[in-house]
């Protein structure tokens, strides 16, 4: 029996701003040239990465960019610590940057920052790649944490300066600097995070309230998308994750259910109508 789903995207969700830029500058030499490296995954998402590397795109670490000279090496919107530049210089590689405008805002507050001796705290994901880039601003003195129990193991100053990696959640950056001030530390807190990706979960909350079940789309490497999922989860409890159509189960649907399709800032609008042509099928 046909379950005849009502299906429905949701129009705010898809790559923010920073992530369809970098993508369209590797298009645009993909099409004249027949490849092109990138240093680490273009963006969190394996689906989107294969179809750009089926065009050309080589996808490096830096251990690799190491041994490369004269050749064109794209930065993704993530951004990169200074190092990196320094090494292209070294190397004679083109670099071609599209670290992202919010980022490199950033990047530049917390270099700032550092070169006025200040200490710096990044509410961040221990080893991604904007956080590394961000770090690398302080030539690694930034003192990373995830959540607010490893600075407990920390002797920290009694004055300090806050940043967040800029796809954090703004509720729980502003939950950790009311929590640190009152432990009584001096905090010159800089709220960092990207309206684009925090603006996404008012949206999501009032999207995922409307419909019976909820797919949210992401590549498991995204932070973003576990943030976006949590939230989906919260105000929808009938919410499913999933990261290509394979993942999709028949057995989460009952006959005529509205379901709501969604997905993080790197997740491509070609996939999620991939899922809502699969959803439509049974």
């Amino acid at each position: 029996m046909a379950l005849e789903l009502n299906v429905t995207i949701d129009k705010s969700s898809g790559f923010c701003f920073g992530v369809v830029y970098a993508i369209d500058m590797a298009e645009d030499i993909l099409d004249h040239e027949d490849y092109l490296y990138c240093l680490g995954d273009i963006v969190h998402n394996d689906e989107e990465v294969e179809r750009l590397r089926a065009k050309g795109l080589r996808i490096i670490d830096h251990e690799q960019l190491q041994r490369l000279s004269n050749e064109k090496v794209l930065i993704r919107a993530h951004g990169e610590a200074p190092s990196t530049y320094e090494l292209a210089l070294a190397n004679n590689l083109t670099l071609i940057d599209a670290s992202c405008p919010v980022v490199l805002k950033l990047q530049n507050r917390i270099k700032n920052s550092h070169d006025d001796q200040e200490q710096i705290l990044i509410f961040g994901k221990h080893g991604h790649a904007e956080v590394i880039g961000l770090q690398g601003q302080t030539d690694g003195k930034a003192i990373v944490f995830q959540d607010l129990a490893e600075l407990d193991e920390l002797e920290l100053p009694n004055k300090f300066t806050l940043y967040s990696q800029t796809t954090k959640s703004t509720d729980k950056f502003y939950q950790i600097k009311d929590e640190l001030l009152n432990r009584g530390y001096d905090v010159k807190a800089n709220d960092t995070i990207c309206r684009q990706v925090s603006n996404r979960y008012e949206e999501l909350e009032k999207f995922v309230s409307d419909f019976d079940k909820i797919i949210f789309v992401s590549g498991k490497k995204s932070s973003n998308g576990k943030v976006l999922y949590d939230v989906c989860k919260k105000y929808n409890p009938q919410s499913f994750f999933i990261s290509n159509v394979e993942e999709l189960d028949p057995s989460w649907f009952a006959p005529s259910d509205k379901v709501g399709i969604c997905g993080a800032t790197s997740t491509p609008m070609w996939l999620m109508e991939k899922v809502k042509s699969q959803l439509e099928s049974y």
